[in-house]
């Protein structure tokens, strides 16, 4: 299984930064980071909201934009509309880095728009390492944690001031997720293990989430017909990633988006 392999990876590639960044460290860092914005709060309106990610590639997809500036590209989605922005940091399969997220961070931190880190999150190291870097918040995927791990990343994450987008495909997962203490409940519209998309995901797991819980939309979100389908649903969000990175103007690609009332 694909996914099987991006998280065997993953785990090797942390093992060496483990060891080249004791945890310590990131902790003083962590310390040293402006006060956190609130994920929760951002993606709460009257209005479905867009978290835009940075993304330079995916394993679906390859380069996806080779004119891949992270600082420019998060300054015109903060620039366009975007309630929170969202920033790969895997190197390997999407090529993302940690000095993305630094460098964001730095650029608008005076606009008030609150930074999640996207990765394969499975240690608490890299709960700190998403503070320490300039993380407001940070995705927990649950099909590669066990119950008692989500629980574990979930109540460090908290503890730092950090909301979670704790991302789910399946109803088995969605399960899970509202049994832990994620206040943030990300429907996955991609398949991870195909990388197959299929919107209809978030059309039959919605129903089953109480209003206390924000929910977004994440994945194969391309134009507003599809921000149609997705306000029947009552999504408080969605997450949209590709489609940003591939037009060839990002802020107009917002403005269609946001144009009219969502």
């Amino acid at each position: 299984m694909f996914l099987d392999q991006i998280v065997k990876d993953n785990r090797r590639e942390l093992e060496i930064r483990k060891h080249s960044f004791p945890l310590s460290m990131l902790k003083k860092m962590a310390l040293m980071q402006p006060p956190l914005i609130d994920l929760a709060s951002a993606l709460r309106g009257d209005r479905m909201q867009i978290i835009a990610e940075v993304k330079k590639a995916s394993p679906s997809r390859g380069i996806i934009r080779h004119d891949f500036n992270p600082v420019e590209i998060a300054q015109t989605y903060a620039a366009n509309g975007a309630s929170a922005i969202s920033v790969l940091t895997e190197a390997l399969y999407f090529k993302g880095s940690l000095s993305h997220l630094r460098d964001i961070k730095k650029a608008l931190r005076n606009k008030g728009i609150p930074l999640l880190r996207k990765d394969f999150i499975h240690d608490p190291y890299q709960v700190y390492e998403s503070r320490a870097y300039g993380a407001d918040s940070l995705l927990l995927i649950v099909a590669i944690l066990t119950p008692e791990k989500l629980e574990e990343l979930l109540l460090l994450s908290h503890e730092l001031g950090m909301n979670c987008l704790v991302e789910v495909h399946s109803k088995a997962e969605l399960e899970i997720a509202l049994k832990s203490e994620a206040r943030i409940i990300g429907l996955n519209n991609r398949d991870l293990k195909t990388f197959t998309v299929d919107l209809t995901v978030t059309q039959r797991l919605r129903p089953l989430i109480l209003e206390d819980r924000i929910v977004v939309s994440e994945s194969g979100i391309n134009d507003r017909s599809d921000l149609e389908k997705l306000k029947k649903c009552a999504v408080d969000a969605v997450l949209i990633g590709e489609s940003l990175m591939a037009a060839a103007d990002i802020a107009e690609k917002m403005k269609k988006l946001l144009a009219g009332d969502f």
